[in-house]
């Protein structure tokens, strides 16, 4: 039987949830030479509205499109997370922008201010999807950080790439320090 491993990301629309999702399937069936299956959906507000998309990465046939059980939940808000952290693996990895999420359902998340971080090291808000994906590369090990760079390259705005390898790079950056963090409070 195929190894399955289901991603969602989710939040509110403008954050750019379903590009990520896009770019994250890129990455692991374009680049990566898996099996992928991409899905989304976002309430009908423009900006505002709740918005996810689903990535399902495996090593064989996919059967069913959608996460059914998530191995890993990406919230972007608080009302996200509120949302669909039931639906995870009892095992599964909440990540969460600790800019938006200040309601923790459990103890074992992983929280970085993707938002902030974006803010701050960066000047732009708008690529606080880009510092997930970096973050969840790393995370998740669902993709390479070669293919994860070489899909959001390929899909983001002529002249903005050098901004979103920074951002990437920052979401990479990020995850290593909380792993390690992690490693030294064991």
């Amino acid at each position: 039987m195929a190894k399955r491993y289901e991603i969602r990301l989710s939040g509110s629309g403008g954050q750019g949830l379903i590009m990520a999702g896009i770019i994250l399937a890129e990455a692991a069936g374009v680049h990566d030479g898996k099996f992928v299956c991409q899905t989304q959906s976002y309430g009908p507000e423009a900006r505002g509205g709740a918005s996810k998309a689903e990535v399902v990465i495996s090593d064989g046939d996919i059967d069913y499109p959608k996460a059914i059980k998530p191995d890993l939940l990406l919230a972007m808000n608080q009302k996200a997370c509120d949302l669909y952290f039931f639906d995870l693996q009892p095992d599964g990895m909440l990540v969460v922008d600790s800019t938006f999420v200040k309601q923790l359902p459990t103890t074992r998340v992983v929280a970085i201010p993707f938002t902030q971080i974006a803010r701050t090291q960066l000047g732009k808000e708008m690529v606080a999807n880009i510092v997930a994906l970096g973050a969840l590369a790393v995370l998740s090990r669902a993709v390479s950080l070669k293919g994860i760079e070489a899909a959001v390259l390929g899909r983001v705005p002529a002249g903005t790439e050098a901004l979103n390898r920074k951002a990437l790079e920052a979401g990479v950056d990020a995850a290593k320090r909380f792993l390690q963090e992690k490693m030294g409070q064991a």
